[in-house]
């Protein structure tokens, strides 16, 4: 089956795309120099290191005991992320596994490390224990550009150029746009496609190979079509589940592709890169412009976009001018989705969830993720004031 998928795909990309080898970043950056040393910079080029290479990269004190502490950095082969978490892997042969504790970056704390039964879709296929949880099905291959299933090696770890550009020894030999993939001359659908191998909660097609659980789409190369490998988490409306709220919004991190597909920015056309620039920006969030000037380039009180009856962006939000209640993104991309504990990121579905219809949902709202202080019902008040707000949406 994997082997007809990865044949009707290829068939897709460009004859020199098919045929190219993968060469590494460090190549791309002789001619690309600016773009590259912006990259090197971004989490995206950080994300799994080698502390020894890298000692400064640890964020924690490991010489302070802690109950679930266990190991020591002479364990950690390799780290991963630095924004909210950080975790820890030991390499046993030619795998690597994680080790049973993460650090909370946010509330600079050690939390539990271990994927509990009833959660990820192929917990059940591995014993609950981590030492037997290898990271090369569960983690590698989006951490990493080419991981190659039998070697257990990658071209390079981190999301180097070639993860989103794919292979690129013909581009090296003869520099053209014709022998290189660049997502932004790319259909929307895969461009976005781009993100959403690693960004979304999903399975293969073809999940079990070799008797292990894959949790990425193995054998995608950017250009193909995802549908070909990749199925995203199904939800049922109504259900609360490990991966989504009763209305369909993603309840973890790594969702905003479950998100995105859902909205209607994505049935428009528009695509992940539209806001984010994943060489690097000085944005939060990789984004090409700060957030309060982003939206407001499509969106505004005299754009056809919306939003509507309405002369200024305070009328429509009832939050004063530099608030961040006033910002766009504190309704329409409100931080319900968990990524450690009480640490949230936004939503990618763009809608706001309104308090009366999350309220009988039993699931986070877009007005009291801020007024934590107040509930539901409060908010749903508020709404009714709101001459301009539709009375069925505050209803529903």
């Amino acid at each position: 089956m994997l082997s007809r998928v990865l044949g009707l795909a290829v068939l897709s990309l460009p004859l020199a795309a098919q045929t190219a080898t993968y060469v590494g970043s460090a190549t791309c950056g002789t001619c690309h120099s600016a773009v590259y040393n912006r990259w090197k910079k971004t989490r995206m080029a950080n994300i799994v290191l080698d502390p020894k290479d890298h000692p400064d990269a640890i964020i924690p004190d490991f010489s302070k005991p802690d109950p679930l502490l266990t190991f020591t950095k002479n364990d950690v082969a390799f780290i991963y992320g630095s924004k909210w978490k950080q975790r820890y892997f030991k390499k046993v042969g030619d795998d690597y596994f994680p080790l049973p504790a993460q650090w909370d970056v946010t509330h600079k704390i050690w939390r539990p490390y271990m994927v509990a039964p009833g959660t990820d879709w192929w917990v059940s296929y591995y014993p609950a224990d981590n030492m037997k949880r290898p990271t090369g099905p569960t983690c590698d291959g989006c951490h990493s550009v080419n991981y190659n299933l039998q070697t257990k090696t990658p071209t390079e770890w981190n999301v180097g150029c070639e993860k989103c550009h794919g292979p690129g020894s013909a581009h090296v030999a003869q520099p053209s746009t014709a022998n290189i993939v660049n997502p932004a001359r790319l259909d929307s659908i895969r461009a976005s496609d781009t993100c959403i191998q690693c960004h979304s909660q999903g399975k293969p097609l073809t999940p079990v190979i070799g008797g292990k659980a894959y949790d990425w789409p193995v054998g995608f190369t950017v250009g193909m079509d995802l549908r070909q490998f990749w199925q995203l988490e199904d939800h049922k409306p109504g259900d609360l589940t490990f991966t989504h709220f009763p209305d369909g919004t993603a309840h973890k991190n790594r969702m905003q592709g479950n998100d995105f597909v859902n909205s209607v920015m994505y049935t428009r056309g528009i695509a992940c890169f539209s806001c984010h620039d994943v060489h690097g920006t000085d944005n939060n969030a990789d984004l090409i412009k700060p957030a309060s000037v982003m939206c407001l380039e499509c969106h505004g009180p005299r754009s056809p976009n919306g939003p509507h009856g309405v002369d200024t962006i305070e009328q429509h939000t009832h939050h004063k001018a530099g608030s961040s209640g006033n910002e766009c993104i504190a309704c329409h991309m409100p931080k319900i989705e968990q990524t450690i504990a009480d640490v949230n990121v936004r939503a990618h579905t763009f809608k706001f969830i309104a308090p009366a219809e999350a309220d009988r949902l039993k699931m986070p709202n877009s007005c009291n993720t801020c007024h934590t202080d107040k509930n539901a019902a409060w908010a749903t008040d508020a709404l009714k004031s709101w001459k301009e707000f539709s009375p069925w949406r505050v209803a529903n």
